[in-house]
């Protein structure tokens, strides 16, 4: 039988200034918009380098909580591994086409000196994000590198865009990706990109060694909890070039 169609084609797009030039995100939304056939409005989003450059030596963690509740356990739980200089609301307005978003928090942060005479800042920010995913309920942490976020939800991308913003920030590497989900729900947390610390990862297609690859991770501390490739993507990128200086 002829296929007539690509079952995991989903849209990506992506620019970057060889300058280091910080260029709005009109440019990528106007991009992404372009491939609108390629996604079907279960997940669209975008990251985001260079777009805290006031800020660029704190880490900045973009959360999602289901209730208020997630976000009250989250704001004690920060209290004893950060020291949080700011937080705040993620600033959206109403699109069409976008429902039901969650709580969108930011908060910037700084690792306290006394939580690294074993394990380095690094090590120390991801095995939070791993916590925080794994046992606070209805907490999930969209990015959490520095002077750089992660942007996504349930909608076409170009409109998940204008729902954060976008052209409001400036960037100087920006990527985006329309979902057309084939193994998991369209949820907030399962657009892409997926992120851990500074890495991002949009991905089209499908790769079939999911299980092997997340249990090979969960060797070295990593706890997967979306079940998605792309995910093991992020944290394969991790710890073989951040932690195992692979070149």
């Amino acid at each position: 039988m002829k296929c007539d169609g690509i079952p995991s084609g989903c849209a990506i797009s992506g620019l970057m200034s060889e300058e280091g030039r910080r260029i709005d995100g009109s440019v990528i939304i106007r991009s992404i918009a372009n491939m609108h056939d390629r996604s079907n409005g279960l997940g669209g989003g975008f990251a985001a380098y260079g777009i805290y450059p006031k800020r660029k030596h704190q880490y900045a963690f973009h959360m999602m909580f289901d209730n208020i509740e997630a976000k009250e356990a989250t704001d004690e739980f920060f209290k004893d591994v950060f020291n949080v200089d700011k937080d705040e609301r993620i600033p959206t307005h109403r699109e069409n086409g976008i429902r039901n978003p969650p709580i969108l928090w930011r908060y910037f942060i700084e690792v306290p000196e006394n939580k690294l005479e074993f394990i380095t800042e690094r090590d120390y920010a991801m095995k939070i994000v791993m916590q925080i995913n794994s046992e606070i309920d209805g907490a999930f942490v969209a990015s959490s590198g520095k002077n750089m976020g992660a942007f996504k939800g349930v909608g076409y991308p170009e409109d998940i865009g204008k729902f954060y913003k976008l052209e409001e920030y400036s960037a100087y590497i920006w990527t985006s990706h329309g979902r057309f989900p084939t193994n998991t729900p369209g949820w907030w947390g399962g657009a892409h990109p997926f992120t851990l610390l500074d890495w991002s990862v949009v991905h089209n297609g499908e790769i079939s060694s999911y299980g092997i690859n997340k249990r090979y991770l969960e060797m070295f501390g990593y706890k997967l909890e979306l079940r998605t490739d792309t995910e093991v993507i992020a944290y394969l990128f991790d710890l073989l070039v951040r932690r195992h200086k692979l070149p």
